[in-house]
């Protein structure tokens, strides 16, 4: 079993500040992430969102698990109704105002992967290329 994590680093041009308010902001969030009903960066705070491929959609449950303001965010992820779960962390790093951001998604391999090929490895590791390389970077450069 693969237990090694999805890390995917991307530095953009941006301030470390416009960074953790991109994935920190609910209201920035949404433009580059998923739409949340509700979103604080704070410890122990829950929030969900609906999602997946080809129109099928699962209720991803989350909450805070780490929150240090313009360094780190992490928080678990797991799916409605099914065993598993996961903890995602975005990691921002000033490179003389540039941000580096390292984001890590580890403990897929708790997901029923051979049951729904929807939370097989590659797919999470297509969604996050797409979020960091593309979305995010969109976001903050345009």
């Amino acid at each position: 079993m693969d237990t090694t994590p999805i890390i995917i680093e991307k530095t953009y041009d941006a301030s470390v500040n416009t960074v953790w308010e991109a994935i920190s902001d609910r209201d920035k969030m949404k433009q580059w992430y998923f739409v949340l009903e509700a979103f604080k960066p704070e410890v122990g705070f829950e929030f969900n969102f609906s999602g997946g491929p080809d129109g099928r959609m699962y209720l991803h449950l989350c909450k805070i698990t780490e929150s240090v303001p313009g360094k780190k965010l992490a928080y678990s992820w797991r799916y409605d109704g099914y065993p598993g779960i996961s903890v995602v962390s975005f990691e921002l790093f000033d490179e003389g105002g540039k941000t580096r951001v390292k984001l890590t998604h580890e403990g897929l391999e708790t997901f029923p992967e051979t049951e729904h090929k929807d939370f097989a490895k590659e797919n999470f590791v297509g969604g996050w290329t797409y979020f960091i390389d593309k979305a995010l970077k969109e976001y903050l450069e345009k």
